[in-house]
């Protein structure tokens, strides 16, 4: 009796195991970053979350009316690494990143940047 007590046991560990773990959270950041000359373009950072919701912030059109302005590089670089930053001590993971150029002539266009970011449910 013991013998088989303690089997069912043993056979009944694995399944405790098993409903125990829990599926990661995904959050996505999406950066648009705007080519278009003069500030008439729309720049974002856009988070979305597993549930989602989002939340959408300004960044700064790379060109101004006299050419590409490093300013507005350097202070959407800012934006960016910061909201990596602030996830990162959220407990949050970046687990890959594509980028992509999209423009229909020399004038127009964007770059599209996605995050993905990943957290154990335990990180919370």
């Amino acid at each position: 009796m013991k013998k088989l007590f303690l089997l069912a046991l043993l056979a009944a560990l694995p399944l405790g195991a098993v409903a125990q773990t829990q599926a990661p959270e995904f959050l996505q950041v999406t950066t648009i970053e705007s080519l278009v000359a003069g500030g008439l373009g729309r720049s974002r950072m856009i988070t979305t979350d597993s549930g989602g919701k989002m939340q959408e912030v300004p960044l700064s059109n790379f060109y101004s009316l006299t050419g590409i302005n490093f300013e507005n590089v350097r202070e959407n670089d800012r934006t960016i690494t910061q909201k990596v930053n602030d996830l990162a001590r959220e407990g949050w993971e970046l687990v890959h990143v594509t980028s992509a150029a999209e423009s229909s002539d020399k004038t127009t266009g964007i770059f599209i940047t996605r995050y993905m970011f990943k957290r154990s449910p335990a990180a919370k």
